[in-house]
Order: C-alpha cells, then sequence, then structure tokens
C-alpha cells in the first residue's frame, strides 16, 4: 500500500468536532458520577487521550488489548486477549472505549466479558461505526462517525501495524 492509495475520508477537524461533541454527550450522562473509560488498545489510544480530554465528569482510564485481526484486512472472528484490566470495575460505570466497530466479534466478546464483572453500567462508544460488515447485533451508545463500508487507516487505526500516526482518516482505494 502506497500513499497514492489512500484518500483522507475524515480530517483531523471533522475527527476533533465529533469528539468534542461526544465529550458533551457522555459529559450530560453522567453529571456528578465518575466514569471509567476501558480503551481498547492499539487503535484506540489516541481516540481515548482525546476524549478524556472533552470530558467535564470525573474519570480514570484502563486498557484491554483484544486481537482479531491479523494483518489482513478482514476479521478472522477469532477473539484473543492480550492485555487484561487492571482496575476492577464492579459496581462502576464503565464506558468501552474503540476505534472502529466493524464485525461487532471483538466488541461482543468484551462487552460480554465485563459484563460478568458485574459493572454498574456498560456503554460502548466508538468513534467510527462500519455498519456494512456487522455480523453480530451490538451497537454502540455513542457514535462518532458512522460510514458503510472501506478500509480505513490514521488517527490509531492500522493496515500492519502501519499509519496509526497519520492525522487524519483515510480510505484506502
Amino acid at each position: 500500500m502506497t500513499e497514492q492509495d489512500m484518500k483522507v475520508l475524515f480530517s483531523r477537524e471533522q475527527i476533533a468536532r465529533e469528539i468534542e461533541r461526544l465529550g458533551r454527550e457522555i459529559s450530560a450522562d453522567y453529571t456528578g458520577r465518575e466514569i471509567m473509560l476501558i480503551g481498547v488498545l492499539k487503535g484506540s489510544f489516541l481516540f481515548v487521550a482525546d476524549l478524556i480530554r472533552e470530558l467535564q465528569v470525573p474519570a480514570v482510564i484502563d486498557f484491554v488489548r483484544l486481537a482479531s485481526y491479523g494483518s489482513g484486512t478482514q476479521s478472522s472472528g477469532i477473539i484473543e486477549f492480550r492485555k487484561e484490566l487492571e482496575m476492577p470495575i464492579k459496581g462502576r460505570d464503565v464506558i468501552i472505549v474503540e476505534d472502529i466497530v466493524d464485525s461487532g466479534f471483538t466488541l461482543e466478546c468484551l462487552y460480554n466479558k465485563l459484563l460478568l464483572q458485574n459493572p454498574n453500567s456498560l456503554k460502548i462508544c466508538t468513534l467510527i461505526d462500519k455498519r456494512a460488515r456487522r455480523e453480530v447485533d451490538i451497537d454502540a451508545d455513542y457514535v462518532g462517525i458512522t460510514m458503510e463500508d472501506g478500509f480505513i487507516v490514521g488517527y490509531g487505526l492500522d493496515y500492519d501495524e502501519k499509519y496509526r500516526d497519520l492525522p487524519d482518516i483515510y480510505i484506502v482505494e
């Protein structure tokens, strides 16, 4: 893949506006409460960092790392937990923060696993909601940008561990 194969789909300005909006929505829903953000590594690290700065409520962060993509552009459907939570979530208001919801397999697996730990509430926030490839019935409570289909990179999203550092989100043609 070369830079000639990529075209800006969502600019850094558009991304920033959506994250600001998500911060306002989440803050309004959790006024007077502390929330726990659980970022899904590696792709969500930029999104989590920008989102927490937009929140007007107290928040703590933890991370999990799951893998389902290998080096291709299609989900394998097999979910591997590579990093577990370090803080307990029992009795807490928890928001899973994902970079992208695609097939939904990874998110569904994580969501169901976290439910077993008895959080007070459990919601999902995603920067990108890609509907065309959804294979399980799971929806995010907070959605930044909705798109139908296409392979994207940048702003934490990668192809074979490359392109995460791009400030915009590109579609690969």
